[in-house]
């Protein structure tokens, strides 16, 4: 059955849903939440917790990623933000979080114009490693022909190609593209890329030899992509149809699984229980780890997008600060709103609807939900 729409005479659109817009169902059996697993693994890293940090100046620091890396989790560094450009940034953190609300934009745009130092890239991902948790640090595909050398000789675990929207077929008529199938397979370390929301797109990515797919587009708390491109894309919609190019590609490659990182539009513990629900293997947080009092934008929450200097597609959003890192991810909770203890959120859901493990809570039953919960 079709779900496509009539838009008008000429044009017809595919009905996509929104984490909001779905609900995961109980089944017949229920389970304890001491007895759920919600590890996972990519390529030879294993992590407790499918909790990805999302590589943006308002969450991760090369300290925060140690202490989520302790926690369980995985914290990927921006390569590009104000660590890599800055060599003490903390006053400039804080000048951005005490920005008027008219200034914020321009003046992020000046901050964010002092050139990358590839050795304050080396320099930030050896304070990870020196720590002994796993090492992940995030390039856009424009800035990473530039340096990728830099950050594999530093010795990072996981390398994260991460821009709004990743394909496996940039055509440009003014400068070389990245050629990702080529400078996957030079690569000794895995490789993460996105952001993909379509099977086609994700498809082709998986093709290039990545070993995870970012799933998302214009969906995040600090972005404005719908407003200023019009583009968007339902994460729910999105996730299933990135989670049934890696069901095909696992066919077609026999046997190489690729793993689906849901990346926007988790803002709270039931949006990390539909993203799993919906195929992910793991998700990629901003804003619920912005909430953090640990966090370095201070209750203010932004990404790349926001500093863009010719057409910001983002910005700086307030989120506010609801407790300290392990409260977030273990809680105990303080308020019945999904911003503390998403882990044990995720471990109650499983439960609840009866399953033990991540892969197995993937097949859970799913129905549009007729309402809004928040």
């Amino acid at each position: 059955m079709s779900n496509e729409i009539e838009i008008g005479r000429g044009k017809r659109g595919r009905r996509a849903y929104s984490f909001d817009d779905i609900a995961v169902v109980p089944s017949r059996r229920t389970r304890d939440p001491k007895d759920v697993s919600v590890g996972w693994q990519i390529d030879a890293y294993h992590f407790d917790l499918p909790i990805v940090a999302a590589p943006m100046d308002s969450v991760m620091t090369p300290d925060s990623a140690v202490a989520l890396g302790r926690f369980g989790g995985l914290g990927v560094l921006d390569l590009e933000g104000l660590w890599t450009r800055y060599e003490s940034p903390e006053p400039l953190l804080a000048e951005i979080a005490a920005l008027p609300v008219g200034e914020a934009t321009h003046r992020m745009q000046e901050i964010y114009s002092e050139p990358i130092k590839p050795e304050l890239i080396t320099q930030r991902l050896k304070e990870i490693r020196s720590a002994g948790v796993t090492v992940a640090g995030a390039l856009t595909p424009q800035r990473t022909q530039e340096f990728y050398k830099t950050v594999v000789d530093a010795g990072v675990d996981l390398f994260v190609i991460r821009g709004t929207t990743v394909s496996a077929e940039h055509v440009s008529g003014n400068a070389e593209p990245l050629n990702l199938k080529r400078f996957i397979y030079e690569l000794d370390v895995p490789v993460v890329v996105g952001g993909a929301s379509t099977y086609t797109a994700a498809l082709h990515l998986m093709r290039t030899g990545a070993a995870g797919v970012l799933v998302g587009f214009g969906g995040g708390a600090a972005h404005t992509t719908r407003v200023s491109l019009g583009i968007h894309a339902p994460m729910a919609t999105s996730v299933a149809d990135v989670a049934a190019a890696r069901r095909d590609y696992l066919d077609e490659s026999g046997g190489r699984y690729v793993h689906v990182i849901a990346d926007g539009g988790v803002g709270h513990s039931g949006d990390i229980v539909k993203a799993v629900a919906c195929g992910a293997d793991a998700v990629m947080l901003g804003a619920a780890l912005a909430r953090a009092a640990e966090a370095p934008g201070k209750g203010f929450h932004w990404g790349p997008e926001a500093h863009h200097p010719q057409l910001p597609r983002g910005e700086r959003v307030e989120v506010g600060t609801v407790g300290t890192l392990e409260e977030i991810l273990f809680g105990p909770g303080k308020q019945a709103d999904g911003t503390l203890n998403l882990v044990g959120a995720l471990r109650r859901a499983m439960a609840t609807t009866g399953y033990s493990d991540l892969k197995e809570f993937q097949r859970v039953e799913v129905v549009v939900s007729p309402y809004q919960p928040r």
